[in-house]
């Protein structure tokens, strides 16, 4: 079984964010950036299929010098060699660039399952695993909370609003991951070592034959104007009294005199 694993490095979530001096993107600087945690979901799929069926698991990463950082960790945890898309020319594409950039390195390498986060917590768009799937023309399965192999097919048991499905499909496939798939684990010390001799193969837009006009951020279809941070919320406003009914007094005079809802 050939698995290749879509990965992004994105800022913690805890990490105090900043918008830069142009307006439209964050300062970097003072960041700390971790694995996807949707991918990490992804990367622990992909070995434990690996574990029960054999095969290899591929890590490929779009992004900048940093990124290789993300991918040794997911090699630590037990894939066996990295992609990375490393031009200065890729960055700042957007979901649809990105797509067309990875289906390009994915045409390049073996695969009967391509596993994603279903969503980057940076940008929170969906897209760029969907994207991908129609590049390549493969069948897609999102929000995966479970997976079965066999006979040439991956069934997935996929979350929707209110309640799950049963959906089958031919591989090769697409399919990205939701929480409660699996539990992701720790690279151990052992791990990290066997890491840093594994092969990365480092890619570029000309390696790939991907226009670089079609990509990166003057080339987005879809463009940032503007950042700004949510309006500060006023603090709450305690009502009291000595009965309910005398609270309830109180609660409506401010709905009709100072918020005017009433």
């Amino acid at each position: 079984m050939e698995i290749v694993v879509l990965l992004k490095q994105v800022p913690d979530t805890e990490s105090m964010i900043s918008i830069a001096d142009d307006g439209v993107s964050i300062k970097k600087e003072d960041i700390k950036w971790i694995m996807n945690p949707y991918d990490e979901l992804a990367v622990e799929e992909g070995l434990q299929i690996k574990e029960a069926q054999g095969g290899t698991v591929t890590i490929l990463s779009m992004g900048p010098q940093k990124a290789i950082e993300a991918i040794r960790t997911a090699l630590a945890m037990g894939a066996d060699k990295g992609v990375h898309i490393n031009d200065p020319a890729t960055e700042g594409s957007d979901a649809l660039a990105t797509a067309k950039i990875l289906s390009a390195a994915l045409k390049e390498i073996p695969y009967d399952l391509i596993i994603a986060g279903h969503r980057a917590v940076d940008e929170d768009n969906y897209q760029v695993a969907a994207a991908v799937a129609e590049f390549l023309g493969i069948p897609q399965v999102s929000m995966v909370v479970k997976t079965e192999l066999g006979d040439g097919k991956i069934k997935c048991h996929r979350t929707f609003e209110g309640g799950s499905v049963v959906v089958e499909a031919a591989l090769p496939a697409m399919i990205t991951t939701q929480r409660g798939l699996n539990e992701p684990r720790y690279a151990s010390l052992p791990g990290i070592m066997k890491a840093k001799k594994k092969p990365v193969d480092v890619k570029t837009a000309a390696d790939l034959d991907v226009d670089p006009a079609s990509v990166g951020t003057a080339n987005r279809k879809v463009k940032i104007k503007t950042l700004r941070f949510p309006p500060e919320r006023q603090a709450v406003q305690m009502i009291e009294g000595e009965s309910p009914a005398e609270i309830a007094a109180q609660l409506v005079k401010v709905l009709h005199e100072e918020t005017k809802i009433i």
